[in-house]
């Protein structure tokens, strides 16, 4: 770096000469007066913004230069300490571009008044995915601005990949790796939700639907995936008490939260008010996923949609998948807001008993 900087101002320097040569040359003699006005032409094409974007150019391609050779020692060096190098430098570049994604998402709709809602669903999942990874990737970028910072960050990366850093910055293995663990946590807590509704069911009046719901749970713990058909024929039972998104127990919100990796240490009032935000988030995904219609997925995408709604996507093969989230939104399609919590339900639902969904403890 010290090297690099004298090299600059040696540059500059040369050139400043350069230029004061120049103007003696021109006017064939040397005196103050002439000086002082080539002094003042000097200043004043320093000071023009094209030659400040010819130094920028210059400082970039040093610093490129530079950044390069750097590149390559590690490489033949220490490839292991590269990987994660070039693994923060890739996911650091699509962070940025996401970024001025959302900002033009965001803009678009300040000038046209478009609300979330009625956006696209690729546009309303980079809005969401995106809210999600910066609030946990502010701090490493953070970090990493100082000057040499970034090897601290190499540290972090090496030590603490899950823990600390959002997927931009995993390896293609790790986000494999990860993906299965996060589900593994996710999958303890789907017996607690079916206990948990089974207890519930006691406090309905109604006999057909306290029936309903027995029924429902009673087939999910046998091993058998349920109809679309019978979990709607219980949704009145979650748009009010027992089951609605403001009317659960204290134990059931505890028990539903980590479905969607929310902690369940809150007070009751806070996490009523977080699922019922992530619980309207998704219904509002799967209406615009509606629109569109789930074959105009890629394989990659249609993984990543049905991870999000709780199935275990990579043990299973494309057109299982397509077919899980038809059902999924079949169910989806026929709510209204108030029964939204049905929906954080069905993780449990469609989700327990399908390959690697579920461990009985």
């Amino acid at each position: 770096m010290a090297l690099f900087s004298y090299s600059l101002c040696s540059h500059l320097s040369l050139t400043r000469l350069c230029g004061l040569r120049t103007n003696t040359i021109t006017n064939g003699l040397y005196s103050p007066y002439v000086s002082c006005r080539s002094r003042l032409s000097l200043c004043r094409h320093y000071s023009s913004s094209k030659v400040r974007r010819g130094i920028g150019r210059y400082v970039v391609s040093k610093f490129q230069s530079v950044n390069a050779k750097y590149e390559v020692f590690l490489k033949k060096r220490f490839p292991r300490f590269y990987q994660l190098y070039h693994t923060f430098m890739e996911g650091f570049k699509v962070l940025l571009q996401d970024a001025k994604d959302v900002q033009r998402i965001k803009g678009r709709m300040f000038s046209d008044g478009v609300q979330i809602k009625d956006l696209p669903y690729r546009e309303m999942e980079k809005l969401r995915q995106f809210r999600r990874d910066i609030m946990k990737a502010i701090p490493l970028v953070v970090i990493s601005i100082p000057p040499f910072a970034n090897y601290l960050v190499f540290v972090l990366m090496y030590f603490f990949p899950r823990q600390l850093l959002v997927p931009y910055f995993w390896t293609q293995k790790q986000q494999v790796e990860f993906r299965e663990l996060y589900h593994s946590y996710r999958v303890r807590h789907y017996w607690p939700v079916l206990k948990g509704l089974e207890n519930t069911s006691q406090q309905v009046k109604d006999g057909q639907l306290q029936s309903g719901l027995k029924h429902l749970c009673a087939k999910v713990q046998g091993g058998a995936n349920p109809k679309v058909s019978e979990i709607l024929a219980v949704r009145n039972l979650f748009s009010g008490p027992p089951l609605g998104i403001h009317r659960m127990s204290l134990d059931q919100m505890k028990n539903v939260s980590p479905l969607l990796f929310l902690t369940p240490r809150l007070p009751g009032f806070l996490m009523g008010r977080r699922l019922n935000s992530h619980a309207m988030e998704l219904l509002l995904l799967d209406r615009a996923l509606s629109r569109l219609g789930p074959n105009q997925l890629n394989d990659s995408e249609l993984r990543h949609a049905c991870y999000v709604r709780g199935l275990h996507s990579n043990s299973l093969g494309i057109n299982q998948c397509r077919e899980w989230l038809s059902q999924w939104l079949q169910v989806s399609a026929s709510l209204k807001d108030s029964e939204v919590s049905l929906l954080l339900h069905c993780i449990v639902f469609l989700s327990a008993n399908c390959p690697n969904g579920a461990s009985r403890h």
